[in-house]
């Protein structure tokens, strides 16, 4: 079962974006690890996920994997465009060593119920006995989970054990809050509502850039500390965010290149300074 502060951790790239930085995964989870972080989730919505290949998410998952070493829990983040891809995706994770499998619902397409569960169904069979975890992320898919949904997919998937969410405001997470599931809070801010309402967790894209910050929260979830954390998240939301946060995590020592997967891009000059000068005036709680 995962458990405490993970990172949603950003994926490594070189070539402008175009192919996996291998030399740069140990690294980043050195730094990660060091900070204090109980995991990470690799190839979610900041991994940018969605837009690797299956071959490229398989290879960098052995990678997270190796450079862990049982350090850091690792999460494999398989959701997929089609149920195929994200079967496959989510048996690899188990032969790779993955300590969980999350699953996003499928963008574009508004799936209807009967869809939902079937693609949910076969993602966590497929990786059985891993736990399996619902990313519900209604900006992202272009959808809800329903509740139904989960509950009847308690009833196919023994090893479904809980979700990542990543809606707001609060009283669009705060009905995911179901009792036996465990549930890792997305938006930083909400962190200190939802530990309080029975979260377990968080997985945070800003704990990839501010791994002990973030985990301090997470282990003194006061409302204040959610609200600075949560601030600080929105300023860096104010640039094009992936490509953000590895220029932070670089700022820090870490050989990592700004490079992102198209169509997403890096900073212009004028960001990039704006960046600098964010960063410059920061001072950790």
């Amino acid at each position: 079962m995962l458990k405490g502060a993970l990172a949603a951790a950003v994926t490594p790239l070189r070539d402008g974006g175009a192919a996996l930085d291998e030399d740069a995964f140990g690294p980043l989870v050195d730094f990660l690890a060091s900070a204090g972080l109980d995991g990470i989730l690799a190839f979610g919505t900041n991994g940018e996920g969605i837009l690797l290949s299956v071959d490229e998410r398989r290879r960098g998952l052995r990678a997270f994997v190796d450079a862990s070493a049982g350090r850091l829990q690792v999460a494999a983040h398989c959701g997929a465009q089609t149920t195929a891809d994200t079967v496959a995706l989510a048996a690899d994770a188990a032969d790779a060593g993955a300590d969980a499998v999350a699953v996003i619902g499928p963008p574009y397409f508004p799936l209807d119920e009967p869809a939902q569960l079937a693609h949910f169904a076969a993602a966590a069979r497929a990786c059985a006995p891993l736990p399996f975890y619902v990313y519900e992320f209604a900006r992202t898919s272009g959808y809800p989970i329903s509740l139904d949904v989960l509950a009847r997919l308690r009833e196919a998937a023994p090893n479904f054990t809980g979700l990542k969410v990543s809606d707001t405001p609060w009283e669009a997470f705060q009905p995911y809050l179901v009792d036996g599931l465990d549930v890792f809070v997305g938006p930083e801010a909400l962190i200190g509502l939802g530990m309080a309402a029975g979260a377990v967790g968080a997985v945070s894209a800003l704990a990839s850039a501010f791994p002990a910050e973030v985990a301090a929260v997470v282990r003194d979830p006061t409302d204040a500390a959610a609200a600075a954390i949560g601030q600080l998240r929105a300023a860096v939301e104010r640039f094009p965010r992936q490509a953000a946060i590895k220029r932070i995590i670089a700022s820090q020592g870490v050989a990592i290149r700004p490079d992102v997967r198209a169509p997403l891009r890096d900073l212009d000059d004028t960001e990039a300074a704006r960046l600098d000068t964010l960063l410059a005036s920061y001072t950790p709680a």
